[in-house]
């Protein structure tokens, strides 16, 4: 039994990766006019379709939106009864089935016509009453099912689903779209917290930045740093500018050789010229300059204003705990 299920598993991914290669093909002017249309749409790019066409819909429509193409997904069921009330002469509406001839598809055709919007039928059936009475055609025809009943939907569906990644990929190219515009759509996830959140979000300022008198000793920068729990303190100079950064690693070295280090200036032991940043740099680029230190990757960057006065100080954790990773 295990044989055949992997046997009939491997058959459908084959069946499948067929379906999507024999697209390339596919790809020709019509596609080209249809995109080129998209690209100078004022309007909305709207999608519909019913079943599983519906989902492979709803899946391209949130592609597209989130590429830089404004687009929704309306239920043709629900367009007959007061849904196509969304839909305005100045949107492409893209109809998707496989067969061309879903009677809810079919259905409301005649009133997008008459709305005025402009329709591109996504099908398998070029000679279907879809594609005779839209404006485009996107072939999207396989040559069989993965399913051995030759009933559920699945290469024809998966054709579907990358031709709609294929559309929404070359408008993202044409658009010039870049990772900062994906950010903007995309504010609350991973990639979104690392083009979007910057030094400023996450450092520690006011009386949470760790600074000392150049002049202090190591006991009390060890006291300031204990209190303050970032494990480094910023050293500043007689103008309050940055001079210098000390470590709890610093502190440990030194004790090694004797309590009596406690009481060197802080100057002795402190690394000169630390690298910095600027609050208004991206947390990401923070945490990159962190990882990629040489010899060894280091924990803290202390963060300087214009005039080199140190005004917080950025901590590996805090990037981590927002998700810059």
């Amino acid at each position: 039994m295990a044989d055949k299920i992997k046997e009939k598993a491997i058959e459908t991914l084959l069946i499948e990766a067929d379906a999507v290669k024999a697209l390339t093909s596919r790809i020709d002017e019509e596609f080209a006019m249809a995109a080129k249309e998209i690209l100078e749409c004022h309007g909305r790019v709207i999608l519909t379709g019913m079943g599983k066409s519906g989902h492979i819909g709803r899946k391209i429509a949130a592609t597209l939106a989130s590429t830089g193409t404004p687009a929704f997904f309306m239920h043709p069921g629900e367009a007959f009864h007061g849904d196509l009330g969304m839909v305005t002469t100045d949107d492409i509406v893209i109809a998707i089935s496989n067969s061309g001839e879903t009677n809810e598809v079919i259905n409301i055709l005649p009133i997008i016509k008459r709305i005025g919007a402009m329709t591109v039928a996504m099908s398998g059936n070029a000679k279907s009453t879809l594609v005779k009475n839209s404006d485009y055609f996107i072939n999207v025809a396989v040559d069989k099912e993965a399913c051995p009943l030759g009933l559920a939907p699945t290469a024809s569906t998966t054709a579907a689903l990358a031709m709609g990644d294929a559309l929404a990929m070359a408008l993202l190219s044409v658009r010039n779209f870049t990772a900062q515009d994906f950010a903007v759509f995309h504010p609350g996830g991973s990639l979104g917290r690392k083009l979007l959140l910057t030094v400023d979000h996450v450092m520690h300022k006011g009386d949470d930045n760790p600074t000392i008198d150049l002049h202090k000793t190591a006991k009390e920068a060890l006291f300031l740093m204990t209190s303050k729990g970032l494990g480094a303190t910023s050293v500043t100079d007689e103008s309050g500018k940055i001079a210098g950064l000390l470590t709890d690693g610093d502190i440990r070295r030194g004790l090694a050789n004797g309590v009596e280090f406690l009481n060197k200036p802080i100057k002795e032991l402190m690394t000169e010229n630390p690298i910095t940043i600027s609050k208004e740099k991206l947390a990401a680029e923070a945490l990159n300059i962190m990882e990629k230190h040489k010899p060894r990757p280091i924990t803290v960057i202390p963060v300087v204003n214009d005039k080199r006065e140190p005004i917080g100080m950025v901590h590996i954790t805090d990037l981590i705990k927002q998700g810059v990773v």
